[in-house]
């Protein structure tokens, strides 16, 4: 059960207008956005192969006649090929992480700004942010979109920020306990880092102040949640977004944690197969594709996330209307296909929180030797279980497997490690080493 569980309140009458006033809105914004975008060279040719003027969208069911718009494309027109209004009317730059390259970079108008400072400040107000609240931000500050987001987002609310940016696991302890702070924000990896600093020092919790966390920046599980809610004694809330869009604020959860509320009033959401590209039904798992229909500075039109989730478009019982959308699941690009079976690192991450004697920090390694793949998961184990016996490990060795073998169906090798021995991460965790992919087998 989720402790500490704040009161509801809904910032903007936005998040509750009835579905066809919603409707209505967006269509209205999404001539606008296709006219707007048709200011960027590359959408100017893509929408003239696909035979579309702006004029001639005149219905929702007209968003799939227009292209999709890919990472790749993106990274064809670095740094600023996508950009759609002059560059003196741009006030900031972020971009994407490049660890595969150039990062893809994305431009702001002081408008969206504002619109993103609004939309973090929606998804904080939903978990429980108020203007006494003092938040720490454990974010990494610079291209990355997530420290800067929260940032302009927690002072919209009118709460405080302590910046105090990513990693130094005692310092950002020290300040949470000097600071009094309300609320933590960070990836929930980091979170884990932080709780496990807390624990293995034999800090009191109640000489933190913590009541509330929100974390975004990575795929985590419902366990993971359970996991830190309890060893923290907070509130976690989910929130979801990515550079290339806006960064966070496309949605986040309330305190039914039910799924998380995306903006549709800025974005339209779609949920696809990425195999057939058609729509998949409501409840069933998808790749998320977003279209903008309010950025000035880079407009996007159904930009292929990757990322794994599902849509609920029903109203929930916090009053706010909008579609939720599930936890990410894992990434159609990052899905690991072991022996012709899908797996996400996610299901692993949900097999190992149920099983008591591992800490939450592991590594997935796939290779092919021969012709056929093998995985190996490297698990650490907690100080208590690594002074036990043979016997004990050897029994949590099984605990695991039988436990990874019931959620993916694949037998996988199972090696305990020493505690602490296992890379930790401040942004986002890596957990995957895939070396049939460096080796050229796939």
């Amino acid at each position: 059960m989720t402790p500490n569980l704040p009161e509801n309140r809904i910032l903007d009458h936005a998040e509750m207008l009835p579905r066809g006033e919603l409707q209505a809105l967006q269509l209205k914004r999404l001539q606008k956005a296709v006219a707007h975008a048709q200011n960027i060279p590359y959408y100017q040719d893509a929408f003239a192969k696909a035979g579309i003027l702006a004029d001639s969208i005149q219905s929702l069911d007209d968003l799939r006649r227009l292209p999709f718009t890919t990472k790749d494309d993106l990274r064809e027109q670095y740094p600023l090929g996508m950009l759609a209004v002059d560059r003196s009317e741009v006030l900031r730059f972020h971009g994407s992480s490049g660890t595969t390259g150039k990062p893809t970079m994305v431009a702001y108008t002081r408008n969206d700004l504002n619109m993103w400072a609004n939309l973090c400040a929606r998804f904080l107000t939903a978990g429980g942010l108020r203007p006494e609240h003092t938040v720490q931000i454990a974010f990494g500050y610079g291209l990355f979109t997530g420290g800067f987001g929260l940032h302009y987002g927690v002072e919209r609310v009118g709460a405080s920020v302590i910046p105090a940016a990513a990693g130094n696991t005692p310092k950002q302890v020290m300040l949470l306990m000097d600071m009094q702070a309300d609320a933590l924000v960070c990836t929930p990896s980091y979170a884990l880092t932080i709780s496990e600093f807390i624990i293995s020092n034999d800090i009191p919790r109640d000489a933190l102040n913590l009541k509330y966390a929100f974390f975004g920046g990575e795929p985590w599980t419902q366990d993971m949640a359970d996991r830190i809610e309890s060893e923290l004694g907070i509130a976690s809330f989910n929130n979801y977004g990515l550079s290339e869009v806006i960064g966070p604020g496309i949605s986040g959860e309330c305190i039914a944690k039910n799924g998380m509320h995306i903006s549709e009033d800025y974005f339209i959401v779609e949920c696809i197969n990425p195999q057939t590209l058609e729509p998949v039904a409501p409840g069933e798992q998808g790749e998320l594709v977003f279209t903008t229909l309010c950025r000035e500075a880079m407009p996007i039109i159904r930009y292929r996330t990757r990322d794994i989730a599902s849509l609920n478009p029903e109203p929930c019982s916090c009053g706010r209307t909008t579609m939720r959308m599930s936890r990410v699941t894992g990434r159609s690009d990052d899905m690991l296909i072991i022996k012709g079976v899908n797996v996400y690192p996610s299901q692993i991450e949900q097999a190992l929180l149920r099983v008591e004697g591992t800490a939450p920090h592991y590594q997935i390694i796939v290779d092919r030797p021969d012709r056929t793949d093998i995985a190996t998961v490297q698990v650490e184990m907690t100080e208590e279980l690594f002074s036990a016996g043979m016997k004990e490990m050897q029994e949590l060795k099984e605990k695991i497997s039988r436990a990874v073998q019931g959620i993916t169906g694949l037998r996988m090798n199972i090696e305990l490690v020493s505690p602490n021995t296992l890379e930790r991460f401040t942004g986002k965790a890596s957990r995957v080493k895939d070396l049939r992919r460096e080796k050229g087998l796939i």
